[in-house]
C-alpha cells in the first residue's frame, strides 16, 4: 500500500506527497509531530498535519528570514530573540553575541535533533540559549533588549496562534532596542484569509501554499532597502544557496496583486 502525506491548502487545493517511510510520530502536550522521507524533498517535519520544512527547500525559508535583516543591520546586531528557528544561519556570523531560542514544545527541538540534524545542527554552538517557554508569555516582560527577532512560527493555529495577535507584536516592538528590526513569516497572499503586513519581502517556496511566501520587516526607522549594505555583507563571504543582495531588493518589490491586497487593509 502507498502512503502519501497531504495537506489541502484550501477545500479543493492541496500539496501531496508519496511517503517512502514514516520515520517519526508523536503526540507531544502540544501538538502531534511527524517526520517523514520522500524521494524528491528528503525528509519533511509536519506539525499536526501541516507541513513544517522538507531538506530539499528549507535552506531558502531560513536564508530569507535571517540574512535580509542581518545584511541592513550588519554589525548591529548582537543579541537576537529567535520564537520558532533560523538559528543555524545566524550562528554563520562571528559578532553575534548571543541567541535565545523560546520554543514551546521541547518534543519538536528533541525530533529536529535526531531526524534533522542538518537544520538542528547549530542548537549547541555556546551563543544559543534555549528556552522551552511560551513565546507570548516571555516576551511580555522583555523591554529595550533585543536588536533583532525573528518571529518563525506556525501558522495561526495551535499553540503558534497567541503569535499573531496584536498584543504580541506589541510587545516584540517594546522588546526592541532603539535600531532593532523585527521579521516574521506571512504566509501566502494567494489564497483568500492569508495574512499580510506593512512591509512585505517574498520567496518561493515549493512545498508551501502556492508555492508564493510572503515575510515581514518591521523596524524603528530603519529602511529594508535604503539600508540594505551589500558591500558589508559580500566581503563577509558567507555561500548561500538563495539569498544574494541583489535578490534582496528585488524581494521588496511585490506583484501588483499583492500591492491591491496591500491598499484594502490599509484602507
Amino acid at each position: 500500500m502507498q502512503l502519501t502525506f497531504t495537506e489541502m491548502h484550501t477545500p479543493t487545493v492541496g500539496l501531496q506527497i508519496q511517503v517512502d517511510r514514516q520515520l517519526y510520530t508523536e503526540q507531544s502536550d502540544f501538538q502531534r509531530i511527524d517526520v517523514f522521507e520522500c524521494e524528491e524533498f528528503g525528509r519533511f517535519l509536519t506539525l499536526d498535519g501541516y507541513m513544517m520544512l522538507t531538506e530539499r527547500d528549507e535552506f531558502i525559508y531560513h536564508e530569507m528570514m535571517v540574512h535580509v535583516p542581518m545584511a541592513v543591520l550588519g554589525e548591529k546586531i548582537k543579541k537576537v530573540l529567535v520564537i520558532g528557528g533560523c538559528v543555524r544561519e545566524l550562528c554563520r556570523y562571528q559578532h553575534i553575541e548571543h541567541i535565545d531560542l523560546v520554543e514551546i514544545d521541547e518534543r519538536v527541538v528533541a525530533v529536529c535533533r535526531e531526524y534533522l540534524p542538518g537544520v538542528a545542527c547549530s542548537l549547541d554552538d555556546p551563543r544559543v540559549h534555549i528556552l522551552y517557554q511560551d513565546g507570548l508569555k516571555y516576551i511580555r516582560r522583555i523591554e529595550d533588549e533585543y536588536d533583532l527577532i525573528i518571529i518563525d512560527s506556525t501558522d495561526p493555529f495551535g499553540p503558534g496562534e497567541g503569535l499573531f495577535t496584536m498584543e504580541f507584536y506589541g510587545n516584540c516592538y517594546k522588546a526592541l532596542k532603539e535600531h532593532g528590526v523585527l521579521v516574521n513569516q506571512h504566509e501566502s497572499p494567494f489564497y483568500k484569509g492569508d495574512a499580510l503586513a506593512c512591509r512585505l519581502f517574498q520567496a518561493h517556496i515549493p512545498t508551501y501554499p502556492s508555492g508564493h511566501w510572503l515575510f515581514g520587516f518591521s523596524s524603528r526607522g530603519v529602511h529594508p532597502v535604503r539600508d540594505l549594505n551589500p558591500d558589508w555583507w559580500n566581503s563577509l563571504g558567507l555561500e548561500t544557496r538563495y539569498y544574494n543582495t541583489n535578490l534582496h531588493k528585488g524581494a521588496f518589490y511585490l506583484p501588483n496583486y499583492v500591492q491591491k491586497l496591500l491598499e484594502k487593509v490599509e484602507e
